[in-house]
């Protein structure tokens, strides 16, 4: 299992924040990996809404399982070699707020013996999805 954790202090108000990032079709704005974010079913972000994310040609399908506004939401996206399962909670700071992305991501069957590895690449994709996520929100690394 490869597990990537970040959060950022934003200006964006709490509520602005989470209904943002809520929506999993706005993915593809801020992380660089993922080539397009489409809702396929539900209509807006809520529990059961479901999205297909491209991340570098492979489809992952997430559907969201937990949806708390604005405080957290989860959702778990799947593809033929591995399951991740991404948490977003949003708590205010100040007239800002602060968020915290939590990802995990395991490799199916076989597979799972490549874990090691996964975690060491897995890191430098977040990174990278960290960033782009601080640029958006206009933020800071905490």
């Amino acid at each position: 299992m490869a597990r990537y954790r970040m959060r950022i202090r934003t200006p964006w108000p709490a509520v602005e924040a989470f209904d943002y990032l809520s929506d999993l079709s706005n993915f593809d704005e801020w992380d660089p990996g993922i080539a397009s974010a489409v809702q396929v079913d539900g209509d807006g972000p809520g529990t059961g809404a479901a999205y297909e994310l491209d991340a570098s040609g492979s489809v992952f399908r997430y559907v969201v399982d937990v949806f708390d506004r604005p405080h957290r939401v989860r959702a778990e996206g799947r593809n033929r070699w591995m399951t991740s399962v991404d948490s977003i909670a949003v708590a205010e700071d100040g007239t800002g707020s602060v968020v915290t992305y939590d990802a995990d991501l395991r490799l199916h069957g076989v597979l799972r013996i490549g874990d090691p590895v996964l975690a060491l690449v897995f890191r430098r994709i977040g990174d990278r999805s960290a960033d782009g996520l601080r640029q958006k929100l206009q933020g800071e690394r905490i």
